[in-house]
């Protein structure tokens, strides 16, 4: 009979430990383009410089990553703005796409097709520098022109010493093996912090609300926040789902969170306290969410809101991670049984290799 030593098992798991985790993280993302290289540059500051259609011809030409000061502006602080053309992949349709775009100094917002996605740091007259913060975020769907061309663009502002895009991993990553939603319904939702229960009305008027990208931390948009706050989205079912059997995605949330559908709840991940505070969140901010839908709760032929009331007790909050859309109750059934079924391949081969 063949034997392990201690020291040899002992070898085997930690290598598995230390190296499995970023085979994980490999199998689960993959680059889909890589955005180092040159890009199109102008310091100052103008908002039409983030649409697509906008002529960047006459610009100069940077280096991404480096800083600016590196590459003939010198001495420069203030504001400028980076721009760069992408293709994405019609194999990347209904995937999640992330955006990484390594250390910038000291404050960024970014811009894909217009559509801004996400922002570091806060800009003047509230500055808050955010130099030391590598910069991802979630690119929605909806805002993607899948097997085209696409545009990104980055406004930076710098108060001092290196400024741009400095250093860091700069590409798009797609996630692999995810579950593909019916009905995506990603990019702007209303949002307010504080806490009413008039806010899961499917009437109530949200108008005055501030749009907030879905999904993002919301500190990515500014709100250094710990505490209750509401998301709301109002939506028309799509004709392929009518009258079938349907499950929301709301993805993962942290820290947790209550799901109102039309005022009515779906669902709910922990429980939020009458003093909130005093709220259990175990680690319900890694749990992905997905709430079954009646059928009878849907109108069919018209609007419907859904309504996200979520509590976070430190760090990053909100709805950070996709997807985040409707699926057929069979789609989302057979999605989670072949995740069950990897697991468990994965973990035959992880003990196989540990005891050859």
């Amino acid at each position: 009979m063949k034997t392990v030593s201690t020291k040899s098992l002992f070898r085997k798991t930690a290598l598995i430990v230390l190296f499995g985790i970023s085979l994980v993280t490999a199998q689960e993302w993959e680059r889909i383009s890589y955005l180092k290289g040159y890009w199109k540059f102008s310091i100052g500051d103008d908002a039409e410089w983030a649409q697509p259609g906008f002529d960047d011809k006459s610009w100069d030409e940077i280096f991404v990553p480096s800083p600016w000061e590196n590459q003939g502006f010198n001495g420069y602080n203030g504001y400028a703005w980076y721009r760069t053309k992408v293709l994405i992949p019609s194999s990347a349709a209904g995937s999640g796409l992330l955006l990484k775009l390594g250390y910038i100094d000291d404050v960024d917002e970014v811009y894909f097709n217009g559509k801004k996605i996400g922002k570091t740091g806060e800009f003047p007259p509230d500055f808050v520098t955010a130099y030391d913060q590598f910069r991802n975020y979630n690119i929605p769907s909806a805002y993607v022109n899948y097997g085209k061309e696409n545009y990104l663009a980055v406004r930076v502002y710098d108060i001092q010493i290196e400024g741009g895009i400095v250093s860091g991993e700069v590409s798009i990553f797609g996630r692999r093996n995810m579950l593909r939603v019916n009905q995506n319904l990603e990019g702007e939702w209303k949002f307010i912090l504080g806490d009413s229960p008039r806010f899961r009305s499917r009437d109530y008027d949200d108008s005055k609300w501030r749009d907030i990208i879905v999904p993002a931390n919301w500190e990515s948009e500014g709100y250094d926040y710990d505490g209750v706050a509401w998301y709301r989205k109002e939506f028309v079912l799509s004709s392929e789902l009518k009258n079938k059997n349907l499950v929301l995605a709301v993805g993962k949330i942290d820290d947790i969170d209550e799901v109102y559908l039309n005022g009515k709840l779906i669902g709910k991940t922990g429980t939020i306290k009458d003093f909130p505070n005093e709220s259990d969140l175990s680690d319900h901010w890694q749990s992905f969410r997905g709430y079954y839908i009646n059928k009878s709760d849907l109108n069919q032929n018209g609007s419907n809101v859904i309504a996200v009331r979520v509590y976070d007790g430190y760090i990053n909050g909100g709805i950070y991670d996709g997807p985040v859309g409707l699926v057929t109750q069979e789609r989302y059934t057979k999605y989670w049984q072949s995740v069950k079924a990897n697991e468990k391949k994965t973990s035959k081969s992880f003990w196989d290799l540990i005891f050859r």
